[in-house]
């Protein structure tokens, strides 16, 4: 082969090299061009999940449990005593509590009083002393096999007047009905139906008229749409939050306090408060007071906080009260209601504001509700509210309601 055409060969390989190398690169590059495209798109097309930042509020072992009561026995809680005392008038309410906050049930308690010992007969965990000279006194707990007592006795004043201000531990004495035999101690029987004269009139509001319509309720009303109750023209309520058993004289809680007074303010209606007593003194008058201010916990009233003095069947702790005392009950329940900066007042039937309370010492100071069904009410004294039927019908409330009208404003 020449050399010319030897050079030519060289050449010609040299390029065949070339362009196959260039192929190669060339496949090598689209390829790797291609990955770094799929890649851009799968990132755009599934993007990285962002953390999630509540995942710990689903980690049940990211917080510590709040331990059970039996889990805090478990670990010796519960063991350790404390003494709490009020004094109202001349007496003292020793409550024993253990560490958990409770009252120590169903154990032989004893105290000493300044030397006298007194003991706790029913085991409620709950001592009443009464009948002391006003003065300072001195409360021991006496030792009870497996618990710490205090090492040092309790200082606390007796008084010797009511200076009806609220009690700051009645909280430990209410109950629920799921404490009580309601059907017994909550026997309240309406005086107001043994004098209706049937002229009652569901209807009595006139256009205008510069009355405001109001219903009571308490438990016995059981479920209220209170949306309903407000759009069929109520303007207020006035709701029970408790009572005093009739029988044992325990205070209790009505059942569907809380839900009543809510759905009340909720839907716009305006609010009162009722108490049923059995109160048999001006010292448990103050507790009975005590006992609402507690529930109502600071929470603003459109209308007064209302004592409800009736009957319970003629066999009630204080279905025998004389007019003196029955007064004076009712004026401590509204002076203590008042100390607190709520207005207050007296709810009772004609007969009853008539023959056993003595209006002149009320019906000046608190204000006075008046139950008497009929047409026109013949009782001559002064009253502010009027329930003048228990047997009105209003959507919202399945069965009877009471009715009321109400001439109050709030000076």
């Amino acid at each position: 082969m020449d050399s010319k055409l030897k050079r030519l060969t060289i050449f010609l390989v040299i390029i065949m090299i070339t362009l196959i190398l260039g192929t190669v690169v060339g496949i090598e590059a689209y390829k790797s061009q291609k990955k770094q495209t799929v890649k851009h798109q799968t990132e755009q097309e599934s993007p990285e999940e962002e953390p999630d930042l509540y995942a710990f509020m689903r980690d049940e072992t990211f917080f510590d449990k709040e331990p059970t009561r039996y889990e805090k026995l478990l670990k010796g809680q519960g063991k350790k005593l404390s003494l709490a005392a009020t004094s109202v008038e001349r007496d003292l309410r020793v409550q024993v509590l253990n560490d958990l906050g409770e009252l120590v049930t169903g154990k032989p308690l004893y105290i000493t009083v300044n030397g006298q010992e007194y003991k706790d007969l029913d085991q409620d965990g709950i001592l009443y002393v009464g009948d002391l000279k006003p003065g300072d006194y001195q409360v021991a707990l006496n030792e009870l096999e497996g618990y710490k007592v205090p090492s040092e006795p309790l200082s606390i004043h007796v008084k010797d007047q009511v200076e009806y201000t609220p009690i700051e531990d009645i909280s430990l004495l209410i109950k629920t009905e799921a404490d009580i035999n309601a059907e017994a101690e909550d026997s309240a029987v309406n005086g107001a139906e043994d004098d209706a004269d049937k002229t009652e009139q569901e209807d009595i509001l006139e256009s205008g008229d510069n009355r405001s319509f109001g219903i009571d309720v308490s438990k016995w009303n059981k479920e209220i749409n209170w949306e309903k109750v407000k759009a069929s023209g109520v303007d207020f309520a006035i709701i029970r939050c408790g009572y005093r058993g009739s029988v044992t004289g325990t205070l209790v809680e009505d059942p569907y306090f809380y839900q009543n007074l809510e759905g009340a303010k909720r839907a716009g209606v305006k609010v009162g408060l009722y108490f049923f007593t059995q109160a048999t003194s001006v010292v448990e008058a103050v507790e009975e007071a005590s006992m609402v201010l507690c529930l109502n916990n600071g929470g603003l009233l459109d209308y007064p906080v209302f004592i409800d003095t009736e009957g319970a069947g003629g066999n009630g702790r204080a279905d025998s009260l004389d007019v003196a005392t029955r007064t004076a009950v009712c004026q401590a329940f509204c002076e203590t209601i008042e100390n607190a900066g709520y207005y207050a007042g007296v709810y009772a039937s004609r007969n009853w504001l008539n023959g056993r309370l003595d209006t002149s010492k009320l019906d000046t100071q608190h204000v006075i509700w008046l139950a008497e069904y009929r047409e026109q009410p013949e009782y001559a004294g002064k009253y502010q509210l009027w329930q003048y039927t228990s047997g009105g019908s209003i959507d919202g409330i399945d069965g009877r309601v009471d009715f009321n009208v109400s001439y109050w404003s709030a000076p």
